[in-house]
């Protein structure tokens, strides 16, 4: 996915705005298993995923606990690192070879205080990851396993095969065992 195409999918913007914007996008790429966020570290950048997926998980005792996962198009963020500029509590891992285009954060925010279209723009990204995470956790609350796999599947099917089965055992909180139960009905 190009970058003008993830740059209007979070809030539309005028072409001046648009090329403000998009001359900061550096093109970055990322070997398999490479964290490009990490818990208890400031995240200085915003990942905008052009291809590939990624994990999104926190340490609950010495395990991994996956929170969600990236694809094509979405945006990789530490947003207490965006919003406030502490350290965040996610990692952010390729689960295979990505292609991201980064933008600096203190560049970003040097836009927002002179444009105010860019401002609205960054509003927006906030609101729309803030409404992910609430989204994830109505999931967590009010829907079945086999109910939150299938919109899974429904967001990147072709990648959401790639995936270890644990780590979407991990994502669903069951079994892998129950994965394979909920896979098999379907």
């Amino acid at each position: 996915m190009d970058a003008l195409t993830i740059i209007q999918r979070i809030a539309p913007l005028k072409l001046e705005d648009q090329k403000k914007l998009s001359e900061l996008f550096e093109e970055i790429e990322f070997d398999k298993q490479q964290r490009i966020i990490e818990a208890g570290k400031n995240s200085h950048y915003l990942y905008f995923l052009k291809t590939g997926s990624c994990r999104i998980f926190y340490y609950k005792e010495e395990r991994e606990v996956i929170l969600d996962f990236a694809f094509p198009g979405d945006v990789l963020i530490s947003l207490n690192s965006y919003v406030h500029g502490k350290p965040g509590y996610e990692t952010i891992q390729s689960l295979e070879p990505v292609t991201a285009y980064r933008i600096n954060t203190s560049q970003l925010q040097s836009l927002f205080a002179n444009t105010l279209g860019i401002a609205n723009w960054g509003r927006k990204l906030a609101e729309v990851e803030t409404l992910k995470i609430e989204y994830r956790l109505m999931s967590k609350l009010f829907k079945t396993a086999a109910e939150s796999y299938q919109e899974l599947l429904d967001r990147a099917p072709e990648l959401v095969n790639q995936i270890k089965l644990g780590f979407i055992a991990s994502y669903l909180g069951i079994s892998q065992v129950t994965l394979s139960r909920i896979r098999a009905k379907q």
